[in-house]
């Protein structure tokens, strides 16, 4: 198994997973040169892709995407509603342009999409399974409901969203109705709540853990890291050992190789 986040943040956002030989990509909201240049860095050709899975249709998890259906034709899949408010939609192929149900099976992958609040159509995050293996991705979210902290529980890897520092955002330079919107329970997760989610989840031994979609404005990838790592050692999680903690980065790949 391989995980790894070609881009995360406001600017564009993409993840490359690797599961039982089944390759899939989360979100093409970078373009689809950046994207095959990434996946060749890996080891990856961008055509052997089964599948793209679309959190939700904002432009910067989406504006690859029309390059590379039309260039690649690969089946991307999306909720009814996502794909009625996407901005390309009437340029895509209809034939690549699928309907995300529930659960779905793509290649040795099991696909579970489940509803997180955030201020888009129909948005999304995914869980993944290939045999005892989990995957947990969780990014663009107001707050964590039940459903989420169910979802996400006893995943193996995580990508969950860390996205701002409060009181950076509070006293910044951005417009007050911009701050209340991300503040909210549609906008986007702050470090503290993803500290907090990690250290109230139900876990297995060991969960890889990226922090991502950090706001480069109001975030800061070291502040992160200490805020989140001082919330669950503060709840009795040990650092590296429950919990290891990966930063993730607008213009640079993070990733782990795992043996399955």
């Amino acid at each position: 198994m391989q995980i790894h986040v070609l881009a995360s943040g406001s600017t564009g956002n993409a993840i490359f997973v690797e599961m039982e030989n089944t390759k899939l990509l989360v979100d093409a909201g970078i373009s689809t040169r950046r994207i095959k240049q990434s996946l060749a860095k890996l080891g990856t050709n961008i055509e052997d892709l089964d599948g793209v899975l679309i959190t939700h249709e904002h432009r910067d998890h989406v504006s690859g995407l029309t390059t590379l259906l039309k260039k690649y034709h690969l089946p991307a899949y999306a909720r009814p509603d996502t794909w009625q408010s996407m901005y390309c939609r009437h340029v895509l192929p209809d034939e690549c342009c699928l309907t995300l149900v529930d659960s779905l099976d793509i290649g040795k992958v099991k696909i579970e999409p489940f509803g997180i609040s955030h201020d888009a159509a129909d948005p999304v995050g995914f869980r993944l399974y290939a045999g005892s293996t989990k995957v947990g991705i969780a990014t663009d979210l107001g707050f964590v409901t039940p459903t989420v902290k169910e979802a996400l529980a006893f995943s193996d890897v995580l990508v969950l969203e860390s996205n701002h520092d409060v009181d950076m955002l509070k006293n910044g330079s951005y417009p007050w109705p911009l701050k209340k919107r991300i503040m909210s329970n549609r906008g986007h997760l702050a470090n503290t709540d993803a500290g907090w989610t990690l250290a109230r989840l139900n876990r297995k031994q060991h969960t890889d853990v990226f922090l991502a979609h950090m706001s480069q404005e109001n975030n800061r990838p070291e502040l992160a890291e200490k805020t989140v790592a001082d919330i669950i050692t503060q709840e009795g999680c040990k650092v590296n050992q429950d919990i290891t903690l990966h930063l993730t980065y607008p213009e640079q790949i993070s990733g782990i190789c795992k043996h399955q």
